[in-house]
C-alpha cells in the first residue's frame, strides 16, 4: 500500500514499512525502513518524530543551500544522492554537463501513484494480479535542464519493494550521464554491519562470505560483461549479530545480467549508504534533448528473521514476480542430458540408446548437449552453424526428436546463439557480427567470440536462426549456454559518443532475443546456462523459469553451492543434476544416493552414461525418478528452509548440509541431510524441522537404506565365519547375496515437537558394535527424511 500526502511518503508492505519525506530544501529525506510500524490514520504526525532536526552543521560540512543554511547532507538519510553539493558518499547519480562541470542538485518537485511500472527496454518485476501499484517522484536540477524520475513499487505479498530511475535531458545541448543506481538505502544505524555476499569462480559459484564493516565502503562488483560467477547481484547486509533465524537485515538483488557494482559504505555519524546497480566503470551515455535514459528494475526486502526470512522473502518474489509463462507453476520434467555421457562424440545411435535406458528409468526428458551440429567436432569450430550434420544425424534433428517423441520422451536441445567460431561458415560470411576491435587482435575465451548484440540485423539472425532449429527439432525444452566473460568493448555500429553503452545495449539485444523467442515458442521450457553460474540472476530468469547453477555436479561441492543460491533464490529455478563418479569435475566418489539426494534441491536432471552402469545402479535409479515423481511438487516449489547456519570456526559439521522443504499447506515436507567428513565416535543425531504447522500431527519417515558389506572393509571378518580378503572376488559375491539393513525412522508426532526439539535418530557407527539397525553415516553418506500430516485419533 502506498500513502502520500504534505510531502509524506509512506509504503507498505504485509510486515514493513519503508518512510521518507521531503524536507524544506526540497530533498528526499528517508525515515525509516524496517519492521511494520502502527502508524494507523495519524501516520503523517507519527512520522514527525522521525525527521531529522539539524540547528547547526558539523565543523566543515558543506552548505546545500544557502536559503536552508542547517541543511548538511553529509548528515542526513537521503533517497537520492549527487555530486558536488556536500554528500561526500557515492553517489545515486552522475552527470557531466554541457559546460564539463560535474554538481547535480535535484529537488523535489512532484508525485503520481499508478500501476505497477517497469524500466522501458528492461526485463522487470510484474504482478499477476495487477494490484501492484508504483509511486513516482519527480525532480529537477537546479543545475542543469534534468529530470530525474524514481519508481518505487510494492509487492506486499512478498515484503518487497522494487525501484528503478529515469534520468531525461530537458536542455537543449547533450548531457553526458556517467552514472545512474537502481537503489539507494540510507540508514541511521549504530555498530558495525554484517554483510553477506556471494563469490567464487567458474564450477565454485555462490560461496558465501560474511564481512563486518564499521567504517569505510565495501564493494561487490562485477566487471565481467555479465553478472557473472565471481560476485551474484544478491546480498545481504544487517545488525553484526545477525544469523540464519535471527537479526534485522535487508536482502538486496538486481533484475539485470550485466556489470553491476553494490556499494556499502558506513561513515563517521552512522550513517550506512546502500547502492546498487549498474557499474559505472562500465557505461557512458550522451542524452540529446529530450531523452532518457532508465537504470534497471532492483529489489529489496527486510526480515527480523535473520538470513532465512531474507530467503523466504525473496523465493516468494521470484516466484510470484520474476518467474513467468507457461512453467511458472508448472511441475518441472526429470531430463537426461548427453553432455558427461559422450561430449563432444554425438552420434545417433549413441543417443537412442542412452535415451533408451532414459525412458525405461522414468526420465522425461532427453537434452541433447553440445556438438550435434555443424562441423562441430570439439570446441574449436562452428558456433554460429546451426545446421544438422548428417553424419552424426542421418535423419536430422527433426528425425532424431521423432524418435525420441516415439519412446515416451521429450526432446531437448542445447544451443549456444550468442557465440560465433572464427573457424565458422558464418564467420567466414560475416565478419562484421563478431565483436572486436578493427585492425586488433580479438580476445577469445572457449576458442570463441561474441555475436555483437548491438546490432538489430545480428539480434534478427538469432532470432531466425533458433527459430529454425526449434521448430524443426519440434523441441520442448533448450538449454540456452554462453560460455565466455565480454571482452573488445567496441562494436562497428555504434558511433565513437556511443561506444560508452557497449555492454548496456548489449545486454537490451539479449533481451530483445529471449522476448521474442520465448514469446513464439511460449510452451518450451527454456533453461539458461553461461558455463555453469556465470549469468544466474533476475534478469534471465524473466525470460527462463530456471537456470544452470554450476557446471560443477560434484555431490559435496554442488550441495554448498546450491545453499549459497538458496539465499536468494528458490529451488525452482535451480537445475541440478545426478552425475557419474568418480566426478569429472573433482574426481571424488560419492554414493549414487547422495548424489540423488543433492540434485533433489533443485530441479533433478541425469548427466551420466545410463548405458555404463550395473542393472543395480539403473535399479536404484528408477526407485529414485519413481520417489521424485511422487515427492516433485514439494520439493520444486515447497517453502525452502536451511536447517543449520553457515558454518563457524571451531565447528565439527561444517561440511554437513540439511535442508527442509515444505509443502505451502505445510501437510507434507521432506528433509534432506548430506554428511560431510566421518568422524569417530559421533553416534548420536537428531533432526530438528522448520516450517512444519505445530498443530497439526505428522508421521515421520525416512527411506530406507540398505548397507553394503564392501562398505565395511575387513570389518567384515569380525562376523564372517571364514576370512575374507577385502575386494576379493569372494568378498563382491557375498555383497551380492546378503546385504544388511540400515537403520528404521519413524515416529508419530506433532508438528511443535519436530520444529522445537527434533527427533532423536537412530545410533549411528562410531567405531565400534555395528549391528542391523545402525546407521552407516561415512563421508558423504545422505538421508531424505519424509513427514505427511496423519489424522489425530480421538
Amino acid at each position: 500500500m502506498i500513502y502520500a500526502e504534505n510531502g509524506n511518503f509512506l509504503l507498505e508492505t504485509a510486515h514493513t514499512t519503508y518512510a521518507f519525506c521531503v524536507d524544506p530544501a526540497g530533498n528526499l529525506q528517508h525515515l525509516y525502513y524496517g519492521e511494520k510500524l502502527s502508524l494507523g490514520d495519524s501516520w503523517q504526525k507519527a512520522l514527525e518524530a522521525l525527521k531529522m532536526r539539524i540547528f547547526n552543521p558539523n565543523g566543515c560540512s558543506i552548505i546545500q543551500d544557502p536559503m536552508h543554511p542547517a541543511v548538511s547532507l553529509d548528515d542526513v538519510c537521503l533517497e537520492v544522492s549527487g555530486r558536488g553539493k556536500g554528500d561526500m558518499a557515492q553517489p545515486f547519480v552522475e552527470l557531466t554537463y554541457p559546460d564539463g562541470s560535474r554538481t547535480s542538485d535535484f529537488r523535489f518537485q512532484n508525485f503520481e501513484i499508478m500501476e505497477k511500472q517497469a524500466p522501458e527496454g528492461l526485463p522487470g518485476a510484474y504482478d499477476e494480479t495487477e494490484n501492484a501499484q508504483s509511486l513516482v517522484l519527480h525532480m529537477e536540477d537546479r543545475n542543469g535542464a534534468v529530470r530525474l524520475t524514481l519508481v518505487y513499487s510494492v509487492l506486499e505479498d512478498c515484503d518487497c519493494i522494487t525501484r528503478f530511475a529515469v534520468v531525461k535531458n530537458e536542455g537543449s545541448a547533450p548531457v553526458t550521464l556517467e552514472r545512474l543506481m537502481s537503489t539507494q538505502l540510507d540508514l541511521r544505524t549504530r555498530g558495525k554491519q554484517k554483510i553477506l555476499s556471494f563469490h567464487g569462480e567458474w564450477a565454485r559459484e555462490m560461496q558465501p562470505c560474511e564481512t563486518l564493516l564499521q567504517s569505510g565502503s565495501f564493494q561487490i562488483e562485477s566487471t565481467t560483461g555479465f553478472s557473472s560467477n565471481k560476485a551474484n547481484p544478491f546480498f545481504i547486509c544487517g545488525e553484526a549479530d545477525t544469523q540464519e533465524d535471527y537479526g534485522a537485515c535487508y536482502g538486496f538483488n538486481l533484475i539485470y545480467s550485466g556489470n553491476h557494482r553494490e556499494t556499502i559504505e558506513c561513515n563517521a555519524h552512522g550513517r550506512v549508504r546502500i547502492l546498487q546497480g549498474m557499474h559505472p566503470d562500465f557505461f557512458q551515455k550522451s542524452l540529446d534533448e529530450g531523452e532518457s535514459f532508465a537504470s534497471p528494475e532492483a529489489v529489496f526486502t527486510f526480515s527480523k528473521e535473520g538470513y532465512g526470512g531474507i530467503s523466504r522473502n525473496m523465493h516468494r518474489f521470484v516466484r510470484e514476480h520474476i518467474v513467468r509463462g507457461t512453467w511458472k507453476k508448472k511441475e518441472r520434467p526429470i531430463l537426461i542430458n548427453s553432455w558427461e555421457a559422450m561430449y563432444f562424440d554425438v552420434k545417433e545411435r549413441k543417443l537412442l540408446k542412452l535415451a533408451r535406458q532414459a525412458a525405461e528409468a522414468g526420465i522425461e526428458l532427453f537434452v541433447l548437449d553440445d556438438g550435434w551440429f555443424g562441423e562441430r567436432e570439439n570446441d574449436q569450430k562452428a558456433l554460429g552453424d546451426w545446421q544438422d550434420n548428417p553424419e552424426k544425424l542421418p535423419d536430422g534433428l527433426g528425425g532424431l526428436s521423432a524418435k525420441i517423441h516415439a519412446m515416451g520422451l521429450k526432446f531437448g536441445i542445447w544451443v549456444e546463439p550468442e557465440m560465433i567460431s572464427e573457424n565458422s561458415k558464418l564467420y567466414r560470411e560475416h565478419p562484421e557480427y563478431a565483436v572486436r576491435i578493427p585492425g586488433k587482435a580479438a580476445a577469445v575465451g572457449r576458442n570463441q567470440m561474441l555475436l555483437d548484440l548491438t546490432q538489430t540485423k545480428v539480434q534478427d539472425r538469432i532470432i531466425a536462426d533458433m527459430s529454425d532449429v526449434f521448430r524443426r527439432g519440434q523441441v520442448d525444452y533448450v538449454k540456452w549456454d554462453m560460455n565466455r566473460h565480454m571482452s573488445d568493448y567496441y562494436s562497428p555500429a555504434l558511433s565513437k559518443e556511443e561506444q560508452g553503452e557497449f555492454a548496456h545495449r548489449y545486454l537490451l539485444g539479449l533481451y530483445r532475443v529471449l522476448g521474442e523467442l520465448t514469446s513464439r515458442f511460449s510452451d518450451v521450457l527454456f533453461e539458461g546456462c553461461a558455463s555453469g553460474g556465470n549469468r544466474f540472476d533476475l534478469g534471465m530468469l524473466c525470460y527462463m523459469p530456471q537456470l544452470w547453477v554450476s557446471d560443477c555436479t560434484d555431490a559435496v561441492a554442488r550441495a554448498k553451492i546450491q545453499n549459497g543460491c538458496s539465499f536468494g533464490y528458490p529451488q525452482s529455478v535451480m537445475g541440478a543434476h545426478v552425475s557419474s563418479c568418480p566426478n569429472h569435475q573433482t574426481l571424488r566418489v560419492t554414493p549414487l544416493y547422495s548424489r540423488f539426494a543433492v540434485a533433489c534441491g533443485g530441479i533433478l536432471g541425469y548427466e551420466c552414461n545410463l548405458c555404463d552402469l550395473s542393472k543395480e545402479e539403473l535399479k536404484k535409479i528408477r526407485e529414485e525418478v519413481s520417489f521424485y515423481k511422487k515427492w516433485r511438487r514439494v520439493l520444486q516449489f515447497g517453502e525452502f528452509y536451511r536447517l543449520h547456519g553457515l558454518s563457524q570456526e571451531g565447528e565439527r559439521d561444517t561440511d554437513v548440509i540439511r535442508w527442509n522443504f515444505v509443502a505451502q499447506d505445510r501437510e507434507k515436507a521432506v528433509g534432506i541431510w548430506l554428511n560431510g567428513l566421518a568422524h569417530a565416535n559421533d553416534t548420536h543425531r537428531f533432526f530438528k524441522t522448520k516450517g512444519l504447522d505445530d498443530t497439526k500431527q505428522y508421521h515421520f519417515y525416512h527411506i530406507p537404506q540398505k548397507v553394503e558389506l564392501t562398505r565395511m572393509g575387513d570389518l567384515i571378518n569380525t562376523a564372517s565365519p571364514v576370512h575374507i580378503r577385502p575386494n576379493s572376488v569372494v568378498h563382491q559375491v557375498v555383497t551380492h547375496l546378503i546385504t544388511m539393513e540400515g537403520e528404521t525412522e519413524e515416529f508419530h508426532v506433532p508438528g511443535d515437537l519436530l520444529n522445537k526439539a527434533g527427533v532423536v535418530l537412530s545410533p549411528s557407527f562410531g567405531g565400534t558394535g555395528f549391528e542391523t539397525g545402525t546407521a552407516l553415516f561415512q563421508d558423504f553418506d545422505a538421508r531424505i527424511y519424509l513427514m505427511e500430516e496423519e489424522c489425530i485419533k480421538s
